[in-house]
Order: C-alpha cells, then structure tokens, then sequence
C-alpha cells in the first residue's frame, strides 16, 4: 500500500512496552488474562441485559451499548499485540497500522459519547424523574447511539484519510503496543501542519464537548440531590449515578493524563503504560464497577448463569 507523494512503505514497527526479553512472556500472560476477563465481563453484562425484561430500559440499554464498545475497543489492540510477543515480531503492515488506528479513534470517541449519553440519562432519570419514561424513550435512545455511531465513523475516517496523504522515511518505530494517530503523524517527513491542526481541533470538539456535557448534566444533578430534605432519598439518588461517575472519572482521568501530561526524558514510555489504563484497564474495570454496586444486574446475572 502506498502513502502520499509515492513513498512504499511496507510496515511499520510497534516497539511495544518494554524490550526486555525475559519480561515478554509475563507481558503476554498479564494481557491475554486482561483481555479475557473484558471480553468476559462485559458479554455476561450483554447477555444479562438482553435476557432480563426488567432491564429493557434506557439506562441498561446504554450499559449494554457500551459494554460492546468496550469489547471492541480493546479487540483492535490487544490481539495484535499478543500475536506480535508470541512471534517475536514487532512489525505491523501499512493497511494494518491505518486500520487499528481508525478502529482506535472510532471507538475510543464512540465510548466518549456514550458515556455522555449516559450522563444525560442520569440527568433526566434525577432531575425530571416523573417525564423520564416520556423523554428517554425508545426513539430516542435508538437516535442518540446512532447520531454517536455516525459522528464517530466520520471522524475516525477523515483522521485516517488524513494520514494517508503523508510521506514517511526510513525511521518507521512506534514508541506505543498499538497505532496510535499522533504516534504516526510524527513519524512523517512531509508537512503535517494539517493533521495538527485536526487533530487538536477534533480533541477539543469530541472530547471537550462531551466532558463540558457530562460536567453540566452532574451540576444539575447534585443541585438537584443537594434539594432532597431526607438523607436517605439524597443517598439513593446519588447511588444511582455513582458507578457511571466512577467509569467517568477513569475515563477521563487517564485519557487527559495521557495528552496532557508533562513532557520528559520518560514521556514516551509513561505515555504507553497511560494507554494501557484506558484501553484496557477501564473496559475491563467497567462491569464490575456496574455489577458490583447494582442489584438489578446481580439479580440479572444470578437468573442468567442459573440457566
């Protein structure tokens, strides 16, 4: 496959976390069990949800939608990653690299939307409780993940198409386990003044817009909690946001310590380990942080593993 301005580029090279010989088979062990549990994790919330009529609601509709997400999120590095450590090879193909990356941006801001969506749902649930079941209804449910799904198919297409305008030389090494866009974009050696410029552009619109979005919505919610007189109504209410604040928080936490942390001898190397936390550790944090504190899930999941 040929980059812009006909330069041949055959592959390129995914240094991975550590060089270390002796730590390889501890780092494929370590991922293989992460990946495992994620996918595990979140099909049995799939399937609990699916399987469960009490649970055919907005907020579980939601969960569901984001637990596939979060499955294919890490799908598009971690596998890739185990192939390379169990053939000790680090190479990854031009067509390779440029689909992981537009997988990765796709469902990296897909999951930013549906956490936002999911905001607005405990918004309307906490602040509007008597319309809640008139204004999260089906229709709207359906528009809001398909309005995420096409925003996010557009944008991780035109970063990709973006990409494939640049040259690139001799010096092809990806300090990252996966293609990350800005990993790549500094690799080129033609002007990329362009991609800079959509690139931050489309991470303040995508990512603080969203944030800015689920900031707004959980002011109002603790206004509105802060109103209820007896403890007891103000605990219940917050219980119900407290697993998606949780997600929220180690979402944003490590994906913002990721790009805008300091600068260093070790950026390139903190940066990796950063990715990991948010590619991996949150998707496979999430069902335990949504099944541990809900009881409707426990007893979803208890009726369904019985069968």
């Amino acid at each position: 496959m040929e980059p812009g301005n006909g330069t041949q580029i055959s592959e390129f090279l995914l240094l991975g976390l550590s060089e270390e010989p002796e730590l390889q088979p501890v780092l494929f062990g370590l991922f293989l069990s992460m990946y495992l549990i994620t996918v595990l994790g979140n099909l049995l919330i799939m399937l609990a949800v699916s399987s469960d009529s009490h649970l055919h609601t907005a907020m579980y509709f939601f969960l569901s939608n984001l637990s596939l997400v979060d499955i294919c999120f890490t799908s598009t590095t971690i596998p890739k990653m185990l192939v390379n450590i169990q053939t000790h090879s680090k190479a990854i193909t031009y067509a390779g690299c440029i689909t992981q990356m537009y997988f990765y941006i796709h469902f990296a801001v897909l999951d930013n939307f549906i956490l936002t969506v999911m905001a607005y749902d405990r918004y309307v649930a906490i602040c509007h409780p008597l319309h809640y079941t008139v204004i999260m209804n089906p229709r709207l449910c359906g528009l809001l993940i398909l309005v995420s799904w096409i925003i996010s198919i557009l944008h991780s297409l035109l970063e990709s198409l973006m990409v494939l305008q640049l040259s690139f030389c001799s010096d092809l090494e990806i300090p990252h386990f996966l293609c990350e866009l800005k990993e790549v974009v500094q690799l080129a050696c033609s002007d990329t003044f362009s991609n800079d410029i959509l690139m931050y552009f489309s991470a303040g619109l995508l990512g603080g817009g969203p944030l800015a979005g689920i900031l707004y919505s959980y002011s109002k919610i603790v206004s509105s909690i802060c109103a209820i007189s007896s403890a007891q109504g103000k605990y219940k209410a917050f219980s119900t946001c407290a697993s998606h604040l949780s997600v929220v928080s180690l979402f944003y936490g490590t994906s913002l310590g990721l790009y805008f942390g300091s600068a260093g001898t070790d950026h390139l190397q903190s940066s990796a380990v950063t990715s990991v936390m948010y590619t991996v550790v949150t998707p496979m944090l999430n069902p335990f942080i949504y099944s541990l504190r809900n009881k409707d899930i426990k007893r979803a999941l208890k009726r369904f593993l019985a069968r």
